[in-house]
This record gives C-alpha cells, structure tokens and sequence, in this order.
C-alpha cells in the first residue's frame, strides 16, 4: 500500500469542478505573476485560512542554504528563531511554478489546469517566518532535521517548523533528491555558447551566472515495476540526505566557510556557536516518517525520533535490533491499517522508550500545511481536512512532540507541562493505536 503526502491521486473530473467553482465564485482571470496576492485578496472565501504563526517566544526567520550545485549536493531551508525587525518579508509559500507543475504531475492532472487552480487557491500564501531576518544568538539552540513526504517538498511543513523555531530550535526541512519530491532543483554548469536565461528568480537564484537550473520531479512506478526496491533505495538515500544536512550544520556551528549555491542576504557564520549539536532529534512526515527510522539507524548522533503518520512499506525490517534511540510516532486517525502499525509494534522495546498516540478525527493531511490552506468543503473533498479543527490538531501534535523533546534531549524548558499528551491522555487523543490488531499477528 502506497502512501501519498496529500492523499490520493485526484481525478481530473473532480479538480475541473473545483476550477469552475472557482471561476464562477469569483469571475477573475489569472495569471502567474505577482499579481497573486490582489487575486486572492479578492476572494472571500480564503479570509479565515493561512498558515499559523508560532506561538512560542521567539520570532522565526528563514533562509535556504544549498551547498554543492550539483544533485548530490545539499539542500534545505532553515527556520530559527530571528531578531525582531520591521517590515521583513515573508516568503512564498510554494516558491515557482515549477513546484506547482510538480504537484500536477504527481496528482496526474494536467499542469496548464493545475497552474490555474493551485494559483487559486494556494497561491497568495506566506509562510509565517521573516525572509533571511537575523539570527537571534541566544545561547545555544537544540536541531532538528525534517523529511518531507512522498510528492513534498521543503516548504510544505512550515506550520510545524515554524513552531518548533519559535520554541527555540533551529529547524532544517530537507529537500529530498531522491525522486519522491513532486520537484526539486539544482544545477548544472552552462557552457559558453549556451544563452543565459532571461528570467530572474525574486527568492533563489545561482551566486554565478554559469549556472542553469535543472528541474527533477517526481518518479511514478512503471508499468509492472516492483514497488519495495524504489521505496527502499529512497529511504536509504534520503536518510544519507539528512545526515548530511546534520553534517552541515556541525561546520556552520564550527565557524568552517560554506559557499551557499543560492544568492542570499543571511549571514550563516552567525550561527557559528549557536546550536546544541549534542541536541539532535529527526522527525518526518509519512515516507519522512520511514526517513526518521533509517536516520536513527545510521547516525547516532540523532537523539530521539519523531515520526508523524509514518508508511513503514520502504524500510527493511532488519535494521530494527539496530534503532537504539527513543521514537514517537504520532499518527492520524483515518490513515493507518493493521500491517503498518504491526511493523511500528515491532520497534517496540522494554528499554528503549518508544511511545504511539492517535489524533482523533485526522486525515493523513492533517500534518502539511494544506490542511489550513481550504475551506471545509474542499479540504474534506480532497481529503486535506479530517473532522477535527486543525488548529486543534497541529497544537496537539506540536505540544506531544515538544514534550518529547524536553523529556530525550534533556531541555530544560517547560514543555513537561505536555508530558500527558505523550501518553494520550486528552479527549482529542487515543492511546497507542485505533487500529485493531489480530493478536496472531504479533
């Protein structure tokens, strides 16, 4: 069984319903241009939604950093908590068209009908963080690598990085090259008698005019292919992926030269002694749930997982003895089945704390931002909303993970005042699982 970031596949009967709805309701043309805003500023319906800010003490700034032009590089964005300054921008929430194409291409819908759509009804959206804003030095902050899911991208969780920036981490949401993003980019060298291009990027663009970007989206299985050997490959490499990342941040924290590929006005040399590299945690959504396993596996340098609703399908079960770090998994209410949640029972140990709740009324989509992004009506069509308000939701899952933080990273904070929700103990929580499981199968 396949899991998908955003839900199933939508059919394109469904998506042109909501393109003429969409028309109709407002009778605008649109264009991709940065007209945006005032389209969507126009549109009643979308007044109420946005992602929601971190409502811990610190103000959240972010940046991207790639290191390495070429796909075997590195690439992420990093929120952290930022100096208080007025007036600073706050970044696209899909950054090009190219991630929208993505998107299509992974839903299977035509990219000329998804532009127009997804331009709609995503494409005034910022992400509640200050664009490249100045690094608050403030001690020294605990890390935590983020996995996107399968048809993700870097951005796509920024409720939660968000957040845990505000409480006081520095946060990189890696973008996977593994072929399980809908798009990602990096670069190659152009030669001399290729013309440069004419268009500029306003957030990333190269540092030197040789380089072309390169567009990699996402793999679809062929006709007949078997699924386990991809699934397993790209976990593998994506947890090399984060581990880089992590290796990263230990020479930026050392004060070592990094040359960003990108065109950036954030001075990263002031995080040098800024972060707790004995403080680590990795957490993931879905198949970044899978990456958080296989990190924990290979680095242990990794304190603590938290994996979010995660597909278990791409990880070989024998490197389970090998995990010898806490895990967390948090789960939503509609996604998982019995198989799944037997192979997170088999990570089960009577020493090492490995804890599961579920969030009662939860779709798989309760954790991307999506789920704050449409109304009711189209949320649940599209499956990006369960039953619960997911306000309620995400500060569920945010408060068990920080409680989980402070219990495995050592913080001294005062998340333990969430040490219940660990256990499951709230009207809006279950224990463990919802999920049945035969007896005969453990």
């Amino acid at each position: 069984m396949s899991a998908l970031a955003f839900g199933r596949p939508v059919q394109v009967p469904l998506v042109k319903k909501i393109y003429e709805w969409s028309l109709s309701a407002s009778g605008l043309k649109y264009k991709w241009s940065r007209r945006r805003s005032a389209v969507m500023g126009n549109s009643s319906c979308h007044n109420d939604l946005g992602i929601p800010a971190g409502k811990g003490p610190h103000q959240v700034g972010c940046a991207d950093l790639m290191v390495g032009h070429t796909a075997q590089g590195t690439f992420f964005r990093l929120y952290y908590p930022c100096q208080t300054s007025e007036g600073c921008e706050k970044p696209d929430w899909v950054p090009c068209r190219e991630y929208f194409n993505g998107l299509a291409d992974f839903m299977k819908i035509s990219r000329a009908l998804s532009e127009r759509i997804f331009n709609y009804l995503f494409g005034s959206y910022k992400i509640p963080a200050a664009w490249n804003a100045p690094f608050k030095p403030d001690g020294k902050y605990p890390v935590i690598v983020f996995s996107h899911g399968l048809g993700a991208f870097r951005t796509l969780y920024s409720a939660i990085c968000a957040e845990l920036a505000s409480q006081g981490f520095v946060v990189a949401a890696v973008e996977h090259r593994d072929e399980s993003a809908s798009a990602t980019f990096y670069y190659k060298e152009r030669s001399e008698a290729e013309p440069k291009p004419h268009e500029k990027r306003e957030n990333f663009r190269p540092v030197s005019d040789n380089l072309e970007e390169q567009w990699m989206y996402y793999r679809p299985l062929k006709q007949g292919e078997p699924e386990f050997p991809l699934r397993n490959k790209q976990v593998k490499q994506r947890a090399d992926e984060c581990i880089r990342a992590l290796d990263l941040l230990f020479d930026i924290n050392a004060g070592k030269s990094i040359e960003n590929v990108l065109e950036s006005e954030f001075d990263f040399t002031t995080l040098e002694n800024g972060m707790d590299l004995c403080r680590i945690a990795i957490m993931g959504h879905s198949f970044g749930g899978a990456t958080v396993i296989e990190c924990l596996c290979k680095e242990v340098k990794f304190k603590c997982g938290i994996a979010l609703d995660t597909w278990m399908f791409p990880l070989d079960e024998e490197i389970f003895p090998s995990v010898k770090q806490p895990i967390f998994f948090i789960n939503s209410e509609k996604f998982q089945w019995a198989g799944n949640i037997i192979r997170m029972k088999k990570l089960d140990s009577a020493i090492i704390p490995r804890k599961m709740i579920t969030i009662k009324g939860t779709v798989h989509q309760s954790f991307p931002d999506f789920t704050f992004l449409t109304g009711n009506w189209i949320g649940r069509l599209l499956k990006l909303k369960g039953d619960i308000d997911p306000h309620i939701a995400m500060d569920l899952c945010n408060q068990a993970s920080l409680a989980f933080l402070q219990r495995h990273l050592s913080l001294d904070r005062d998340f333990n005042q969430w040490d219940h929700l660990i256990e499951g103990k709230d009207d809006n929580l279950i224990p463990g699982t919802n999920i049945t499981i035969p007896q005969s199968s453990m």
